[in-house]
């Protein structure tokens, strides 16, 4: 039987920065645990996440002209987006409630896709980072996007949310490549 690579005696390769071996949310014995962040120093941190959905043209210029039946969506995926940043708690079962202090969510028509980006950014004063808030808000925005244009177009693909920075914390700064 072969052993798995990260067994005791393993050569180990070297990882990439910002990737780590550590599961914070196992426990020795393998259970989930929420991260006890008690003892972290209170900072403050933010995170910045991006993503995309693209779209048949028609359904952009509908979007770009406010010519669907549900309504504006621009404004209504920045608001369902900053909504899901302040329940991600709630929906990611092990992250941390969190006082935001501040939530951006920008919504940019993109005809080259043809579709929109969207990026969120997420500010706190607290002992853990925002990181998922942020990747949360971000999704939610795609999906509210595609939940108002799914009449007329349900070939959109949502794609690439990422995480883009990170600031703050007891680990530093996270920026990613291009």
């Amino acid at each position: 039987m072969t052993e798995h690579p990260s067994a005791a005696g393993a050569a180990q390769p070297d990882l990439p920065a910002g990737v780590t071996r550590e599961l914070s949310h196992l426990d020795r014995a393998g259970n989930f645990q929420m991260v006890d962040v008690g003892d972290k120093p209170i900072s403050v941190r933010s995170a910045v996440a991006t993503g995309v959905i693209r779209m048949h043209q028609e359904t952009f210029n509908l979007i770009r002209d406010n010519g669907l039946k549900k309504g504006d969506v621009i404004p209504v995926a920045r608001l369902a987006g900053m909504q899901a940043a302040k329940r991600t708690a709630e929906l990611v079962p092990l992250c941390h409630p969190l006082p935001l202090s501040g939530i951006d969510v920008l919504v940019t028509l993109d005809e080259a896709l043809p579709g929109c980006r969207v990026e969120g950014l997420v500010r706190t004063t607290a002992q853990t980072g925002v990181e998922m808030e942020a990747l949360t808000a971000v999704s939610v925005a795609l999906l509210a996007i595609y939940d108002m244009a799914k009449a007329v177009d349900r070939t959109m693909v949502i794609s690439d949310v990422a995480l883009r920075e990170k600031r703050g914390g007891t680990k530093g700064d996270f920026i990613s490549s291009p």
